[in-house]
C-alpha cells in the first residue's frame, strides 16, 4: 500500500451518511463550554479525557459520550458544536453529509428540542453558504429509553417536520432489539420520515432482519454481522440496500480484533452498497478521512474499490436523484483527473 492511495482516498469527493454529532465533540470544545456554561465535568484536563477513551464494549462508551453530552446547553453550543465538525468534514472533502442527534439526551436534561434545533441547523445553513457543503438531519430515538419516550420525541419533532429527513435508532443495541420500536417507527413513516437503524454491531442478524422487516428501513446502520447469515447476505445485496460501515468505531469498541479482518473488503465482494464513515470520530480517534486511510493500510482494497464505496456514500444518501447525479459527476470528474 502506498501513500499515493491514500492521497488518492482523502481527495475523494465523498459523503458522511453515519456520524453522531455529539460524537464529534473534542475534550477542548467539552472543557471550553463547561466553563462558558459553568459545568462540573468529572475530568480535569483534556489528556484526562483522552485517557478515558479507552473501550471494551458499546456501553462503556456510551457512559462517558452522555457524560460529555452535558455541556450542550444552548443554541450557541449546538451551533458551535456542529460548525466544528463540518470545518473537520470539508477539509476531508465531504460534500455532503446526514448527522445523528440524540434530542433525548438533551430534553431529559431541560434543554427544549428547539434550542438544539435552532443551533444546529444554524450550522448547517452557514455550512452550505460558507462551503456547499449541503446537510441533512436525522433524528436517533435512544433505544435503551422506552417507546413511549419515543413517541414523545416524535411530537416533540412535529413542529420540525420539513428540517428532518429521517428517524433513526441508536444507543445500547444488546438487549434492545428494533422490534422494541416497530410502532413509533411506523408511526414516523406515515408522517413521511425516512427510516434508519442501528442494527449489526454488537446485535445479531436477527436484528438486521427486525430493522428491515419491523422498522422497514431505508438504511442499515453498521450491518457487519449480517455477512454470518449467507440469505441476510443475499438479500441485502439484492435490494441494494446502504449500510454505513464504521471502521475505527468497530475497532476501538472491539467490534472486530483489528482492521485487517474488518469485513468491509468482504461486504463490497458480496455486492452489497457499503460506504465508509466516521460514527463518534472525537471518541474514536478519526474522522472520515482517517478511517479511509485506515482501510488503505489494513486491507488489500484498491483504488476502484475506494471509488465504489465513495459512489455508494451518495447512491445511498437521502438527497433528491438530481443531486446525487451532480455528485457522482464531480466524484466521476475527480477519478477521470486522477487516472
Amino acid at each position: 500500500m502506498s501513500s499515493d492511495l491514500i492521497a488518492f482516498t482523502a481527495s475523494l469527493p465523498k459523503a458522511e451518511l453515519h456520524v453522531h454529532i455529539e460524537g464529534t465533540l473534542e475534550p477542548e470544545l467539552m472543557f471550553a463550554l463547561a466553563k462558558r456554561n459553568r459545568i462540573d465535568i468529572p475530568f480535569k484536563t483534556v489528556e484526562a479525557v483522552r485517557a478515558a477513551y479507552q473501550f471494551t464494549r458499546l456501553q462503556d462508551f456510551l457512559d462517558i459520550y452522555y457524560e460529555g453530552a452535558k455541556v450542550l446547553q444552548t443554541e450557541e453550543d449546538f451551533r458551535d458544536l456542529a460548525r466544528a465538525y463540518f470545518n473537520r468534514a470539508v477539509a476531508d472533502n465531504v460534500r455532503h453529509a446526514e448527522i445523528f442527534f440524540d434530542p433525548q439526551a438533551h430534553t431529559a436534561r431541560g434543554v427544549p428540542f428547539g434550542v438544539v434545533m435552532k443551533g444546529l441547523l444554524a450550522a448547517m445553513e452557514g455550512a452550505e453558504r460558507a462551503y456547499g457543503l449541503s446537510s441533512k438531519l436525522i433524528l436517533c430515538f435512544l433505544r435503551h429509553l422506552d417507546q413511549d419516550d419515543a413517541f414523545a420525541t416524535l411530537r416533540d419533532a412535529e413542529p420540525w417536520r420539513e428540517k428532518i429527513v429521517a428517524v433513526g435508532l441508536d444507543s445500547s443495541e444488546m438487549g434492545h432489539p428494533p422490534s422494541k420500536f416497530a410502532r413509533v417507527f411506523a408511526a414516523a413513516g406515515s408522517m413521511g420520515f425516512k427510516r434508519v437503524a442501528h442494527a449489526g454491531e454488537e446485535g445479531p442478524p436477527e436484528y438486521v432482519r427486525e430493522a428491515l422487516d419491523l422498522l422497514k428501513v431505508h438504511r442499515l446502520d453498521h450491518g457487519n454481522r449480517s455477512l454470518e447469515d449467507a440469505d441476510l447476505t443475499a438479500r441485502l445485496a439484492r435490494t441494494a440496500m446502504t449500510l454505513t460501515v464504521c471502521p475505527l468505531s468497530n475497532l476501538k469498541l472491539c467490534v472486530v480484533k483489528d482492521l485487517k479482518s474488518h469485513p468491509l473488503p468482504e461486504m463490497l465482494a458480496q455486492g452489497l452498497r457499503a460506504t465508509i464513515n466516521s460514527d463518534d470520530p472525537a471518541y474514536f480517534g478519526g474522522y472520515i478521512n482517517d478511517n479511509y486511510a485506515a482501510m488503505a493500510k489494513a486491507s488489500r482494497l484498491d483504488r476502484a474499490a475506494f471509488v465504489m464505496l465513495a459512489r455508494n456514500s451518495f447512491l445511498g444518501s437521502f438527497l433528491p436523484e438530481a443531486e446525487v447525479t451532480k455528485y457522482l459527476e464531480v466524484l466521476d470528474a475527480y477519478v477521470a483527473r486522477q487516472a
